[in-house]
């Protein structure tokens, strides 16, 4: 009777233990679908407040990250986290120092490791679609993987190449990135093929800056800018200032053409953020960018000379 008794309390706290391991697994897993579901990210992205998501954005990533410490395939939290990370390593972390001059050093550093940070989750979010393909990488030989892709890896290859390119772009010295590129080109290119109005043009976006930006040895190519240029501006409606501002950063400036830098940068400016209402942040940080690169355009360019500043402002004006 006795041994019964004890066999039936055993029973009885295994099933207890059981029953609440998978009362857990299914909350971690409900939890992590819900924040990670159709417009869960829009609630970032609407505002109209870039202090406010900067403060919030780091609580944010974190309890993602306590998700996918506990369901560390879940394909949504990987894209999730992973891409808030670039994010926040753009709009919060780089940008705000270019702008304040504050960007060198530590600084320099924190961005580059969280673009990697992100990079790394991605990469496992490939790798749970694609068995092999981290390894791949790592070894510079994914052309078997081309034809495996699909539309829906997209958003996958999208945030993953702008990681690390991002990260590249910070230490251009960093030979391990460096090797990279060539993988890099052809994984975007993939996506590119896969669906080329993803997110409104942003790979045309990143087209701009990659073709501009790189020596021709690398990659680049100027002569193409233009029509990708052309095509962020169309797929994106008009309404997005990211265009207009990256192609007088990585165009105009090179050039010394200050004409076209001041009539993109002002076409950035009279967009009006609550036309796009999901992407109302972005469009508000890189107006301020825009703003930015107007008042300070005498730095940038050789035929303004800072001793002629009043000059200056009033054409501006």
């Amino acid at each position: 009777m006795k041994w019964n008794l004890c066999f039936l309390l055993l029973i009885s706290m295994f099933s207890y233990t059981v029953l609440s391991c998978s009362i857990q697994k299914l909350t971690v897993k409900t939890a992590s679908d819900v924040l990670t579901g159709t417009g869960s990210s829009d609630v970032f992205t609407s505002d109209d407040d870039p202090e406010l998501v900067a403060e919030a954005i780091p609580f944010a990533m974190k309890l993602y990250e306590t998700l996918l410490s506990q369901n560390p395939r879940h394909q949504g939290l990987l894209l999730t986290t992973g891409s808030l990370f670039v994010m926040y390593a753009n709009a919060f972390v780089q940008t705000p120092a270019q702008l304040t001059g504050t960007f060198q050093g530590e600084t320099v550093q924190r961005a580059k490791r969280l673009y990697l940070r992100g990079a790394d989750m991605l990469l496992r979010g490939l790798e749970e679609r694609h068995k092999g393909f981290e390894t791949a990488y790592h070894e510079r030989n994914i052309d078997s993987y081309g034809s495996a892709f699909k539309k829906a890896d997209v958003p996958f290859i999208y945030w993953f190449v702008a990681g690390t390119m991002s990260a590249y772009s910070l230490d251009p010295f960093d030979l391990t990135l460096g090797i990279q590129l060539p993988m890099l080109k052809s994984l975007i290119d993939k996506a590119y093929l896969l669906e080329p109005d993803y997110n409104n043009g942003a790979i045309d976006d990143f087209y701009v800056l990659f073709y501009a930006s790189l020596p021709v040895e690398m990659g680049g190519d100027r002569s193409v800018v233009q029509g990708y240029f052309q095509k962020a501006v169309e797929k994106s409606k008009g309404l997005s200032a990211g265009p207009y501002v990256s192609y007088a950063e990585a165009v105009c400036i090179p050039a010394q053409d200050y004409e076209n830098f001041k009539i993109h940068l002002e076409k950035a400016l009279a967009i009006e953020p609550d036309n796009d209402p999901q992407n109302r942040l972005i469009n508000v940080i890189n107006q301020r960018k825009a703003r930015y690169l107007l008042d300070n355009a005498p730095y940038y360019f050789f035929e303004l000379d800072p001793g002629t500043w009043e000059e200056w402002e009033e054409d501006l004006l």
